[in-house]
């Protein structure tokens, strides 16, 4: 039996959408979309294809050979994933041209010729351009509006999301801390039934080539899991187990043809199935912000209690059980308890203070009824509702170190973290003169008293709720045109 179709997902033309045209119908929806016209201008389009259309190999090989990447052999599996193996740029694509010229085998559509088809996946092209010492300043790409309030990428700029002296080793290119990739894959090559890391969105935009699309939404998930919701189907057009997975045919999926210079917006918790349907080159980021944040809590609490059921067994000979419960969870996940309460309270910090700058270069207060001004308090009220969820569950705090907001006005990292996140808010928003974050801007916001001094040391979600309502409270009291600076 195939697949039950239920419907396409649609085609709109990038050009005709305002940010919060996005925001109110498929951020806030957790929707799929196909977006049209917003890759007109990238270097990506010319650089990396040829004029037939076909992908641009010698360019990767001439321009980023050395560079060091993952590739799926895609007729093989390996846990819950495609088998991967690390090589060089030029050795992947010597391959793509070997083997290029060969036949489909009909008894496996993912060979060539008896030989497996190799997908180039998650090479960090971001991180590698700054780094690469010829081509530090080739930008191939820039990340459409629609997608610039990415907190994942902005952090991850400045910070590791998960710090193990005992584990941590030196980052090299495949490790780097990013989720801003470049996908490359013959006719052919695909990848497996999934949801995207941490629950978050992403988006996937095709440089040349055609892509097929399934989609499951998030509220059918039960039904290509088995009973127990421990595994899933890995490939939605292999002999699926009925008596593995009883409601795989209940299940149904939205499907999409992405077509060269097309943008797909991946909400959070879709699983989705992806094959190449000619030669391709994509372009794909996975993002979070307040919109989403919530899932990600959410996954962490439900990989955290399969970890701690995982090793149930060991609790009473095991020195420091839940330590061990968070380490799995962090090297399963990509993220433990800390690290999460952690990235929300710096996000935190970085919105209570350009909350204030708004608050500053606005005597009037005309500004706090911005667009601008509803975003922060959004972000916010985001962060503040996902630590009241990690504050029932008794379990998530930082270990007892705490982050403190004035200290972290003195942090170079944190400031340029602040600045990030409000140039893209002047992107976002209307333009308005705002400031600079400068020395006389963090001792004005000190001396102020935004955050309360004596409640700045942030160890709990309680704190964090009691920070923000603290500052809530206090923009609440201040008089039209009364603040001065």
């Amino acid at each position: 039996m195939g697949l039950n179709i239920g419907g396409q997902v649609g085609k709109v033309n990038g050009k005709e959408l305002s940010y919060s045209d996005f925001v109110q119908r498929y951020l806030l929806k957790n929707e799929p979309v196909v977006l049209t016209g917003l890759m007109d201008d990238w270097r990506a389009c010319k650089d990396w294809v040829l004029p037939d259309g076909r992908p641009n190999l010698p360019f990767f090989s001439t321009h980023f050979g050395s560079s060091t990447v993952q590739v799926a052999y895609c007729d093989t599996k390996e846990f819950t994933d495609q088998k991967r193996e690390e090589m060089s740029v030029s050795e992947f694509i010597g391959y793509w041209l070997e083997f290029s010229s060969g036949e489909f085998n009909d008894a496996s559509p993912h060979k060539f010729d008896g030989t497996s088809l190799l997908y180039l996946k998650d090479w960090h092209f971001v991180k590698v351009r700054i780094r690469s010492k010829e081509y530090p300043e080739y930008l191939a790409y820039t990340t459409p509006l629609f997608f610039r309030d990415d907190w994942l990428n902005l952090y991850l700029d400045k910070y590791r999301m998960h710090e193990d002296p005992e584990t941590d080793k030196e980052k090299n290119e495949i490790c780097c801390s990013d989720y801003r990739f470049v996908y490359m894959g013959e006719k052919g090559t695909w990848t497996p039934l999934h949801a995207d890391v941490f629950r978050s969105y992403s988006w996937s935009a095709n440089v040349c080539g055609k892509k097929k699309w399934y989609f499951l939404s998030p509220t059918q998930r039960h039904l290509v899991f088995d009973r127990n919701m421990k595994c899933s189907v890995y490939d939605i057009f292999e002999d699926v187990s009925k008596t593995k997975f009883p409601a795989f045919d209940k299940a149904i999926w939205l499907e999409c043809t992405q077509e060269e210079n097309e943008i797909i917006f991946v909400p959070s918790g879709w699983y989705h199935q992806v094959h190449n349907l000619e030669d391709t080159i994509s372009i794909n980021h996975n993002w979070f912000n307040a919109y989403n944040i919530s899932w990600v809590w959410d996954l962490l609490l439900r990989d955290y209690n399969e970890a701690k059921e995982y090793i149930a067994d060991i609790k009473d000979i095991c020195d420091d059980f839940e330590e061990l419960c968070q380490r799995n969870l962090a090297a399963n996940t990509g993220m433990n308890f800390q690290d999460f309460f952690v990235f929300i309270v710096r996000f935190s910090f970085a919105n209570l203070v350009l909350l204030y700058r708004l608050v500053r270069d606005n005597e009037n207060f005309v500004g706090l009824s911005s667009q601008r001004a509803r975003h922060i308090y959004f972000n916010l009220e985001s962060a503040r509702d996902a630590a009241l969820k990690m504050n029932s569950t008794g379990l998530a705090q930082n270990g007892g170190i705490p982050i403190d907001f004035y200290r972290n006005l003195g942090d170079s990292a944190f400031l340029e973290l602040c600045m990030a996140l409000g140039r893209t808010y002047q992107l976002l928003h209307e333009p308005c003169n705002i400031s600079e974050i400068t020395k006389a801007l963090v001792d004005d916001l000190v001396e102020f008293e935004f955050v309360d001094p004596s409640a700045s040391h942030i160890s709990t979600p309680e704190d964090l709720v009691s920070l923000i309502d603290y500052a809530f409270t206090k923009l609440s009291s201040l008089s039209s045109g009364k603040f001065s600076h």
